[in-house]
């Protein structure tokens, strides 16, 4: 699914579809553009940030002005300025709550990593099945079991559900997150869901995708032997 973004250009409204692959880069933009400004870096031209990012100039203006451009012709963009704006077409000036489905070593990674935190992404329960988690702490978030899901999602607003399930139980328990009214999962389970109600936003993790890509970078130059 395509998303359409509502753009403000001054006083008019565009209706824009934006594709995937855009989408896929303003994170990064959004990463390295908080390095400079950490860096003390002010200003930056389209050409020194396709040097430090490795995407061509013509693509990065392409990419911003599907959003209003944000530069000036000759001075480039402000560095602070153009962070603040893609953070806000991000959706980072807004907080969003998560739980996490599946307390195994994964969950427990995620739940520990801080830095979602500065991001406005913050993890408020984790859910699982085996009764020796129920009530432990991983960096102060409670471990739930699962039966109690219902009960939590009533009492508590969630915005993203994450899972870390095997794949037998990620599509049971995705549609019944789908039916306690969560419409955002981030999924790691080892397959691709895909639910029927078009207004749930999933987003497929696979760890192990990354790492056949680095494989594969890493023996390309190499002579292919078939067995």
């Amino acid at each position: 699914m395509i998303p359409r973004n509502i753009i403000n250009l001054g006083v008019f409204e565009l209706e824009k579809e934006i594709s995937q692959a855009v989408i896929r880069r303003m994170p990064r933009y959004y990463r390295y553009l908080g390095e400079l400004i950490d860096a003390g870096v002010e200003r930056i031209s389209s050409g020194d940030l396709s040097s430090r990012m490795n995407v061509t100039a013509s693509q990065i203006r392409q990419d911003l002005n599907n959003f209003g451009g944000f530069g000036q012709q000759g001075y480039g963009y402000n560095v602070k300025y153009l962070y603040e704006e893609i953070g806000k077409i991000l959706g980072l000036c807004e907080r969003h709550s998560i739980i996490i489905l599946g307390a195994g070593n994964l969950g427990q990674a995620l739940a520990n990593y801080v830095d979602f935190e500065k991001f406005g992404f913050a993890i408020i329960a984790l859910f699982d099945v085996n009764p020796d988690l129920k009530g432990t702490k991983i960096r102060g978030i409670k471990i739930h079991m699962l039966e109690e899901l219902d009960e939590f999602t009533r009492s508590h607003k969630v915005d993203i559900a994450a899972l870390t399930l095997p794949k037998s139980k990620a599509d049971t328990v995705a549609s019944h997150l789908v039916s306690l009214g969560i419409t955002a999962i981030w999924n790691f389970a080892h397959v691709d869901l895909e639910l029927p109600d078009k207004n749930v936003i999933v987003e497929n993790v696979h760890l192990s995708d990354s790492l056949m890509q680095l494989s594969y970078n890493i023996v390309k130059d190499k002579p292919y032997q078939r067995f």
